[in-house]
């Protein structure tokens, strides 16, 4: 009769390495990200003088005072004053609230326009997402920012047709993405497997097709308002946005340009918080992205 010998020990490396029955894992903390701080406090900056701006400026921004005109930045006025003695700083923070009220809008619209016309070529059938398709096409064909100028030369200037220019431009990238969302989300096994308990169409729409397909929408959402904002910027440094004395950044653009030589700081003030601004918003929509592929906000 045989008799099996008993295990051999552990080696010491493994015993000392293996983690003790029962211990808790212990989470490493989160990294703190520095570009990642300064966007945040960037954009909530602006969200704060668009909000309050009088907590953050010190003049009225349509305040003249043609004996401070062109004066250089200085303790009073840190951002100088333009052609009529305003003060810079003050109208770029009061200039916050109408450009993103135009930014803002004009993401709604094209993503309004977007969604009907994405839902109509993924739910309508092989005719209507033909005719989604070349509708998409023929709105690439322009440049976005063509489209944005001819109907502002048909309608006239203000912030109204400046959103909604603005929007129309920016629909047909909306447009695509919500219409391949929801193709590839309307042939997936969970939608399948809700047909086949009996769903009924409507809330197999509304509870399974909508919230899947929309979802990668949010990260696009935070990119397209930087992208709505640069837009109605150029179009105010065009000449073809929010008219004077209305402080908004692309409109004190255009109004720093003819003396840019003698008064350098009415462009870039401005033009440097659309940067800021604008890329803040890039670097928080690009950390979403990676936060929703990753299956979890960090």
């Amino acid at each position: 009769m045989t008799t099996l010998a008993p295990p051999a020990p552990a080696p010491a490396a493994a015993q000392e390495t293996a983690p003790a029955p029962g211990r808790a894992r212990r989470r490493r903390p989160a990294r703190i990200r520095p570009g990642l701080v300064a966007a945040g406090a960037v954009v909530a900056v602006v969200l704060l003088a668009a909000l309050v701006p009088d907590l953050l400026a010190p003049h009225d921004p349509l305040e003249i005072s043609l004996s401070e005109s062109f004066a250089p930045p200085s303790a009073e006025h840190v951002f100088g004053t333009d052609q009529s003695g305003r003060d810079v700083y003050s109208r770029v923070v009061h200039g916050a609230r109408q450009s993103l009220v135009i930014g803002i809008g004009a993401t709604a619209i094209g993503l309004a326009g977007a969604l009907v016309l994405g839902l109509l070529g993924g739910l309508g059938g092989r005719i209507a997402d033909g005719a989604v398709t070349r509708v998409i096409e023929v709105l690439y064909a322009f440049p976005g920012i063509l489209l944005a100028l001819i109907l502002i030369a048909v309608y006239g200037n203000s912030a109204v047709t400046q959103m909604v220019a603005v929007g129309l431009a920016t629909m047909p990238g909306y447009a695509r993405m919500v219409r391949g969302q929801v193709l590839v989300v309307r042939g997936s096994a969970y939608v399948e497997a809700a047909r086949a308990l009996g769903h009924p169409p409507v809330r197999i729409l509304l509870r399974t097709i909508l919230p899947n397909a929309f979802r990668p929408l949010t990260v696009l959402v935070t990119l397209g308002i930087g992208q709505a904002i640069v837009w109605a910027a150029a179009l105010g440094f065009l000449g073809m946005g929010v008219q004077p004395p209305t402080a908004e950044w692309g409109a004190m653009l255009n109004a720093g340009r003819t003396y840019i030589q003698q008064a350098w700081w009415m462009d870039l003030f401005p033009g440097l918080t659309i940067v800021l601004f604008t890329l803040s918003l890039t670097v928080l929509g690009r950390h979403l992205q990676r936060a929703t592929d990753a299956g979890a906000l960090r």
